[in-house]
């Protein structure tokens, strides 16, 4: 194989299509993304990494959807393919139903099961096996729909509480499988939810996973001002919080974090960054609303910001400071190991790279092989090796990546 086939699940090689198509040159595209023409061009050659924000950039660009210039839904190839994507057309009916009242004679379990039951839910969500969590979604969200019916009072918004906590693990599943349209219905549902929870906290959740919406479509500017606006809805307690009022308060600021690094201000990316691990320190470790705020995952955040701002070096070196805890969930590790991947190979550490990934598919085997950015630094590194090696070529064959 040859050529552009050789590559052809590089972004780069669909970035290009996709350009010609819109009868476009490569100078053109970028300055509709507001890219430089020199990374452009890198990327398209499969010289360098397509990063998220290039890649929603280009996507808005284009007036195209980013999935498309990622190649998700991937490919179903094998049979764990089928199990984890068979579950999407129960759930696309489920998330459509949301309002529709239950079946006459149909009573939900008692809401302290029903409570155990997303809890297990949520902690499949945290070791991210699709599989199993896929399998449990459609039923558990239709059970916690009829039981939004069934009760009434104070019962009936801890049922939409643990109804809004559900949605967001579909949220998680349809995002990182690749189906974007299920995942921002599920936001919708996730705030529809949230505000019959009459959770204050739960609702700007809400804030936080519309921001992603935004972000994911490279309107950082928007997020930025949503995330804002949660923010100042907290800053009158903060003297007296509570750590669940600091946990959201902290993750507000990192996802500002995330939007102002690809928005390309690094600087406002490490103050929100700065604000996030004094946050920290007064909370400690917590999984409050299932976002696994903490030290430990601040610094994880700090690893990925760096990366987003194509620093390398900075990467590494924070990484340093990582230490994981022993309440770490495994997807939020996984997802350590695939930024810090992507660190060493912009520093230019081939087998450092190499030997992140390989710790990500240890820790998190599903999130690992359905992650885009996996797929983008495996086939980016087979495009600068002078001769393949059996580590590499094993694990695009792993993952389903053609090289």
């Amino acid at each position: 194989m040859t050529g552009d086939d050789q590559y052809r699940d590089a972004i780069g090689r669909q970035v290009k299509t996709a350009r010609k198509l819109a009868g476009l040159t490569q100078q053109q595209l970028a300055e509709r993304a507001h890219l430089s023409l020199s990374l452009v061009k890198q990327v398209e050659q499969t010289r360098v990494p397509a990063s998220p924000a290039f890649i929603a950039a280009v996507a808005r660009a284009l007036h195209i959807p980013a999935t498309q210039l990622m190649g998700q839904p991937y490919p179903i190839d094998t049979r764990e393919d089928h199990r984890i994507h068979a579950v999407i057309p129960d759930l696309r009916r489920e998330l459509t139903a949301y309002r529709l009242p239950p079946e006459p004679g149909i009573t939900p379990r008692p809401l302290p099961e029903l409570a155990t039951a997303v809890d297990h839910a949520s902690r499949l969500r945290h070791a991210a096996t699709f599989d199993t969590l896929g399998a449990e979604l459609p039923a558990l969200l239709a059970e916690l729909r009829t039981a939004t019916h069934h009760h009434t009072g104070h019962d009936r918004e801890r049922a939409y509480g643990l109804l809004a906590e559900t949605y967001y693990a579909a949220d998680q599943l349809t995002s990182q499988l690749g189906y974007t349209d299920l995942a921002s219905i599920a936001v919708d549902r996730y705030e529809w939810a949230a505000t019959h929870s009459s959770d204050p906290l739960a609702i700007l959740i809400g804030d936080y996973r519309r921001a992603g919406e935004l972000i994911n479509a490279a309107d950082w500017n928007s997020a930025l001002r949503l995330l804002a606006n949660a923010r100042a809805q907290l800053e009158p307690e903060l003297g007296t919080a509570s750590p669940a009022t600091w946990s959201t308060w902290g993750n507000l600021h990192l996802k500002s974090g995330l939007a102002a690094a690809r928005a390309g201000d690094a600087d406002t990316a490490d103050a929100h960054l700065a604000e996030a691990q004094q946050a920290a320190t007064h909370t400690g470790e917590r999984d409050d609303y299932r976002l696994a705020f903490g030290p430990t995952n601040v610094a994880i955040w700090s690893v990925a910001l760096a990366v987003e701002q194509r620093d390398g070096t900075k990467a590494i070196t924070r990484a340093h400071d990582v230490h994981f805890h022993p309440t770490t969930p495994p997807e939020r590790i996984g997802h350590h190991w695939i930024d810090l991947a992507r660190g060493h190979q912009l520093h230019g550490n081939r087998h450092k790279a190499l030997q992140a990934l390989q710790h990500a598919r240890h820790t998190s085997p599903q999130q690992t092989r359905y992650h885009p950015q996996v797929r983008e630094t495996i086939t980016t590194l087979a495009t600068q090796d002078r001769y393949r090696t059996n580590t590499l070529a094993n694990l695009a064959r792993w993952a389903g990546i053609h090289i």
